[in-house]
């Protein structure tokens, strides 16, 4: 197919790809403990029946975990496979008053379309459906859609999926359609992730509460003691103080102020934390939050001094760094920083490693070519992304001489894993685009000699 015929091949199929999209929407799959998992189920059949429209051959699978979807067609004599990922499962929604309208219930206001999942990843499924609809019986290539069911809730049994199926989903080629571009109309790829560890830190004064009169003054408090351990984190200019964390500098594009703190949504007087660009800080440094406490609710605190109070941190780790070293970096640190004696203790809740994606070569000119065509000569960019796809590693590690191609539907508005999660349907219609041109262009590179992963 030529390029007009597929830009009208995706134009053609943009209606019933919207329609598909807010189906695959209205199903609150959330794969987190204490939800209801028959909605993951009822996502997972959803998303066979759409790839079994497409024409192809399609099975649910699992090892231990959430439902994921794996659809395969044959390639062409001499034309390589290229592997589809995305994932079906969805972010809680969290508290419902924030929200302008039902999340599952999807709403298109001012050329956005509202909704869990819109943007995170249910458009990417969509965005892989519409390139094969858009080709019907004439994909120029083959091709394996990996549909994942639990990425939300940390992929545990992601690797052994893969492991299970290698033979059936060995590519040539890897799009990972869970990331996003660095503006509305301007598209990109991502080539650096950062890594992450998640645990909790729990301080221990005294064997039960204590009336806080009587006791106050020379007994610490557990809350108090916590309080102070966490603020050694951090030194006073809001750098991550926990030594033996790697931290780099060599991002290539920087974020405006003024359009962080809108995307954001940083309150007036507040100011940044850190050194160095922006970029770096979000990219290429290691950052630490302070995600819960566990504590008694102000409401409902009694006069007693507190025993024992938790806290959970979630720490970013800088590409280049191992998720098992920074975990025994953080314990350490939390152990010689512990004020008055206090009993602590580190839990390690879940760790992914970070990665960096040498995007040079021609599967990657390809893929920029489709870029710039889908979005009218705009040229892509190179971006890294603060957020963790642990798996990417493990695709790394397991098909090293496959290209993978980091891409995404989300844009700097999209609010993914936040309250009034959105999908911008323009850009949404070019992201349908440049996959379909992009399997062309994976065709012509690979014609003649197609290298096996």
């Amino acid at each position: 197919m030529s390029e007009s015929e597929v830009r009208a091949a995706v134009e053609r199929e943009l209606p019933g790809v919207r329609a598909d999209l807010e189906r695959l929407v209205r199903i609150p799959g959330i794969a987190f403990d204490g939800f209801d998992h028959s909605h993951v189920e009822r996502s997972a059949e959803a998303v066979a029946e759409l790839l079994r429209g497409c024409g192809l051959d399609v099975e649910i699978v699992r090892s231990g975990g959430q439902p994921a979807v794996i659809g395969r067609k044959a390639a062409p004599p001499g034309a390589p496979t290229v592997l589809l990922y995305a994932h079906h499962d969805v972010q809680p929604v969290g508290d419902l008053s924030l929200w302008q309208s039902d999340p599952f219930e999807p709403v298109e206001r001012d050329g956005r379309l509202y909704g869990r999942g819109a943007a995170d990843d249910k458009a990417g499924i969509m965005a892989h459906v519409a390139a094969l609809r858009a080709y019907g019986d004439r994909l120029p290539v083959g091709v394996v859609l990996f549909i994942e069911g639990e990425e939300e809730y940390g992929s545990d049994s992601l690797e052994r999926l893969l492991e299970e199926h290698r033979d059936e989903i060995a590519s040539d080629v890897i799009v990972i359609a869970d990331s996003g571009n660095w503006d509305v109309g301007v598209p990109a790829l991502t080539t650096s992730l950062r890594g992450i560890v998640n645990c909790f830190v729990e301080v221990r004064t005294l064997g039960q509460a204590v009336h806080s009169g009587m006791f106050g003054g020379p007994v610490p408090d557990a809350l108090t003691t916590l309080v102070r351990l966490l603020a050694t984190l951090h030194t006073d200019a809001g750098d991550v103080a926990v030594e033996g964390l790697i931290g780099r500098e060599g991002a290539t594009v920087d974020y405006p102020e003024d359009r962080i703190r809108a995307e954001a949504g940083i309150v007036e007087g507040v100011e940044f934390i850190g050194t160095g660009r922006l970029t770096d800080r979000l990219w290429t440094k290691p950052a630490l939050s302070v995600l819960g406490i566990d504590a008694p609710a102000t409401g409902e605190a009694p006069n007693a001094l507190v025993p024992s109070a938790k806290a959970k941190i979630s720490v970013r780790l800088a590409p280049g760094d191992d998720p098992k070293r920074a975990y025994e970096a953080i314990r350490a640190h939390v152990e010689k920083h512990v004020p008055w004696g206090a009993q602590v203790t580190v839990t390690i809740e879940h760790d992914g490693s970070p990665c960096v994606i040498d995007a040079s070569g021609p599967m990657f000119d390809a893929a920029r070519s489709a870029f710039r065509e889908a979005w009218d000569g705009t040229d892509p960019v190179d971006i890294g992304v603060g957020g963790s796809i642990p798996f990417i590693a493990t695709f790394q590690e397991m098909f090293p001489r496959a290209a993978i191609l980091v891409t995404g539907v989300e844009d700097p508005h999209a609010r993914a894993h936040g309250p009034n999660e959105s999908l911008h349907l323009g850009e949404f219609a070019r992201v349908c685009l440049a996959e379909a041109l992009l399997l062309s262009k994976v065709a012509e590179v690979a014609r003649g000699e197609v290298s096996k992963p």
